[in-house]
């Protein structure tokens, strides 16, 4: 498998464009780098569309502290990346996505959770005199 950078290189594309496509790849990467492991596990660059970089973050909360850092931002992603690659950034509400989970077995993925039926359903009945006197009722027209 060969590299993206040779193959582009040996396209001869103008600077201006395969200069772009280098941002392109690079903005996702260098966010990490950029604004820290512990800010990226919130919120993770998606795409870099004319000099606008879209970022999903977890809720509201993180969208208003992460605008509030705009700026400190912008200028670590433009050491990283480059002068006038990034212009802005914009923050979009993406609820965290649920790993895939595994059934515990293949009959219970299929059939619907229900409690264990008890014994008598009388034990069904939570007031001790009432089910007492259940029981005693039920005894009687069963005699």
């Amino acid at each position: 498998m060969e590299r993206a950078s040779r193959v582009l290189g040996s396209l001869r594309l103008k600077a201006v464009e395969t200069a772009g496509v280098r941002v392109y790849h690079l903005a996702p990467g260098a966010w990490k780098a950029a604004v820290g492991a512990k800010l990226a596990k919130h919120a993770r660059p998606v795409w870099l569309e004319n000099g606008k970089l879209i970022v999903e973050v977890e809720d509201a909360v993180w969208q208003s502290q992460l605008y509030s850092l705009r700026g400190q931002m912008l200028g670590r992603l433009e050491k990283v990346v480059g002068a006038g690659h990034i212009q802005s950034l914009e923050f979009r509400v993406v609820p965290p996505r649920r790993a895939p989970q595994r059934a515990e077995s293949a009959d219970s993925a299929f059939t619907l959770a229900s409690p264990p039926a008890p014994a008598d359903e009388a034990d069904m009945i939570e007031d001790p005199i009432l089910r007492r006197l259940y029981r005693s009722a039920r005894r009687k027209a069963t005699a």
